[in-house]
């Protein structure tokens, strides 16, 4: 319906007006950021591990961030940094993202075929892991089955969440597809089973090889619990798997953060077309015709507290701003049809309100789900918001009447 840069803040804007799309676009920023933090951080552990594969060891001080709530250890669980602060920077982390950014402000066209080549070599990554690790699981490992009952099924649904953000991008694209009324929806839904099925068959497999507290806070859980098996039992075929997975894991992380890096300059880039950021988020590249500013700001956004902080507390922060902006698109689409029933869509979720209804009492849910100094974080973030759009935004935007 709204085929222009943005995403759900343009959606927002079209529908609720021009406040709830600026918290929407203000928490969009702490979404992109902060999952791209997180998968910035995954990647530098899996290189590590990588070069780790190829007999390549170097110092942790330097691939590893500078806050560890959970502290480092090494595979005989002894201490490498206690929990808390530690002089180090995690420079892959870092470093993959300025090297994505210097891409994005050159300008980048993903083909069809280079997509379909990452999808596959990432599944084949998986579905190895999966059906290597099946040889390998200790059914002991799974008692007590759910160690934390059904408030950490909920608190591990809530952290896990922000990995299902690529579909929001599916959406985005429904202008651009063939017959979007029937494809669209179907390309979603059946992406959403296949990858839910997925996700199910790693955690069992992850959770039957390893007991499940070694992977507490670790980055790359996967590929260092092939290692302990490799270093247990001396198995070829789990060393050649956990290169398999690192190599799959790397792409897929790499293609993630490119993609995701490109959606957080276009949310500053449509905020600032619209007056509510400065006009340097908007300018284009005289070269390139890139949101250069825009681009470059937000990779720096992304690069510094990479290097700083761990998986989780960034997983987290991603994650309650994702479920937020769900909540209130949800309510934008509730909202749309009771405004504007007549109004020609592309195509109409079935079963009226329900859906939408549905969408926000889960989300919700979800976000109960997350820890109290998260909530705090957020609603921290959304207050900056809303000073700075009513000392500022406010009185740029068009619609202002001082």
């Amino acid at each position: 319906m709204i085929p222009i840069a943005g995403s759900a803040y343009t959606y927002t804007y079209a529908t609720l007006g021009e406040l709830i799309a600026w918290i929407i676009g203000w928490d969009l920023i702490l979404e992109y950021a902060f999952s791209n933090m997180s998968v910035s951080v995954g990647f530098a552990a899996h290189f590590v591990d990588l070069l780790d594969w190829l007999g390549i060891h170097l110092s942790p001080k330097w691939l590893s961030p500078a806050y560890l709530p959970q502290g480092l250890q090494d595979l005989a669980g002894k201490d490498i940094y206690t929990p808390g602060w530690h002089f180090g920077f995690n420079i892959p982390a870092f470093i993959i993202v300025i090297l994505l950014t210097m891409i994005l402000v050159r300008g980048i066209r993903e083909s069809a075929r280079t997509n379909n080549i990452m999808v596959l070599v990432k599944l084949v990554a998986i579905l190895a892991f999966v059906f290597v690790g099946l040889h390998f699981i200790h059914p002991s490992n799974y008692v007590p089955f759910s160690p934390n009952g059904w408030s950490g099924v909920l608190a591990g649904g809530s952290i896990i969440f922000f990995t299902y953000i690529g579909f929001d991008s599916v959406s985005t694209a429904s202008e651009e597809c063939k017959d979007a009324q029937r494809t669209v929806p179907i390309g979603i839904i059946a992406t959403l089973v296949i990858c839910t099925i997925l996700y199910i068959g790693v955690s069992l497999v992850l959770c039957g090889i390893v007991p499940w507290q070694s992977v507490i806070g670790d980055a790359a859980p996967v590929v260092n619990s092939l290692k302990r098996l490799t270093i247990q039992t001396g198995s070829p075929l789990l060393h050649w798997t956990r290169l398999v997975v690192l190599v799959g894991a790397i792409i897929g992380m790499v293609s993630s953060i490119l993609v995701f890096q490109l959606g957080q300059a276009r949310v500053w880039f449509a905020m600032s077309r619209d007056r509510l950021l400065p006009d340097a988020f908007s300018k284009l590249h005289p070269k390139f015709r890139t949101p250069a500013f825009a681009t470059w700001f937000a990779g720096i956004l992304v690069a510094i507290p990479a290097g700083l902080f761990d998986v989780g507390t960034l997983a987290e922060l991603s994650n309650i701003g994702t479920l937020f902006a769900f909540v209130l698109v949800s309510i934008g689409v509730l909202v749309l049809r009771k405004k504007q029933p007549e109004r020609r869509r592309g195509f109409r979720v079935p079963g009226g309100p329900v859906f939408p209804i549905l969408s926000v009492i889960f989300c919700i849910l979800l976000m109960a789900g997350l820890p109290v100094r998260t909530w705090e974080r957020f609603f921290i973030w959304l207050i900056i918001g809303l000073v700075v759009y009513y000392f500022y935004s406010r009185k740029r935007s068009e619609f202002y009447k001082g």
